[in-house]
């Protein structure tokens, strides 16, 4: 029964969220205002896109021109906006192309368990769509690791890569383990947003099962991953992030011939929203070197 009511929380929240309201958009406990003139990423229909990848419809937006950039938001809490720094700022002489992955924002969840396999074949059924060029990669979180996975599996598709809180990881580690009704709490509004946006909100519960699941007990992020690695890759970390330590990002560096560490001072798990002004000239000078 308790299941049946939050359900229908859930589905009349998403319902009351009008579409004026969700011009405005915000990333999960965003404490720093965005400016007011930023584009809405992840619901702007000007830029929108939809591809069939395997069972789901898979959407994206694509801003600017240039050498292309792919840009990867985090999971559950994830959203495209959450990336507006980057979007913003790589627009300018880049063509950036921005996933909301399986069964964030506008895209589907689809049927299958969700792998960082199957994440990064989304991702490169994109690029073949888009672009014949390889690309620049920037992935946060669990679009880290779809990053890394990217990489080592589709390695002509990716020129540089660069991974914010994501490292080393062992079936077994920290688990991730939030409920619907504890990441309401935190954030209410944020979920009222994603909820309109979904297409299939009724699925919500689905979600966090299905990347918890992956995360907490298959993933495996190791030396035999970061050895097929051969492009050159950025790990950053802030050094108190709750869900990777500086540690296990050092050990994944180090394991990638071509890998660098930097290291955000004073900084958590989203190293670049909340220390901008020090993780992005650290990322450009990666970029333009």
């Amino acid at each position: 029964m308790k299941k049946i009511i939050l359900s229908v929380v859930l589905i009349f929240s998403s319902v009351l969220y009008s579409q004026e309201q969700q011009k405005v958009m915000r990333y999960a406990l965003q404490t720093i205002p965005a400016p007011k003139n930023t584009i809405p990423y992840g619901n702007n229909p000007t830029a929108g896109h939809y591809i069939t990848s395997g069972d789901a419809k898979i959407y994206y937006e694509i801003y600017g021109s240039g050498e292309p950039v792919l840009v990867l938001h985090g999971g559950i809490f994830g959203s495209t906006f959450e990336m507006y720094h980057f979007i913003d700022s790589l627009k300018v002489n880049h063509k950036v192309i921005a996933i909301s992955t399986r069964g964030h924002g506008k895209s589907e969840m689809g049927s299958q368990p969700h792998t960082y396999q199957l994440k990064a074949k989304d991702a490169a059924t994109i690029l073949n769509a888009v672009t014949k060029d390889s690309v620049t990669v920037i992935g946060f979180s669990d679009g880290g690791y779809t990053g890394f996975m990217l990489a080592s599996i589709y390695s002509d598709k990716v020129k540089k890569l660069v991974v914010i809180g994501a490292g080393e990881r062992h079936p077994g580690d920290s688990p991730n383990a939030i409920t619907i009704e504890q990441a309401l709490v935190l954030d209410k509004p944020f979920w009222d947003q994603q909820l309109a946006l979904m297409p299939e909100p009724k699925k919500l519960g689905e979600l966090f099962t299905r990347v918890q699941d992956e995360f907490n007990t298959k993933l495996v992020a190791d030396k035999k991953l970061f050895s097929t690695i051969k492009c050159p890759v950025l790990i950053m970390v802030g050094d108190h992030d709750n869900f990777i330590s500086v540690e296990n990002a050092s050990h994944a560096s180090k394991s990638i011939t071509m890998g660098q560490l930097s290291v955000i001072p004073g900084a958590g798990h989203g190293a670049f929203f909340e220390k901008w002004s020090v993780a992005w000239p650290a990322v450009n000078y990666f970029l333009q070197h």
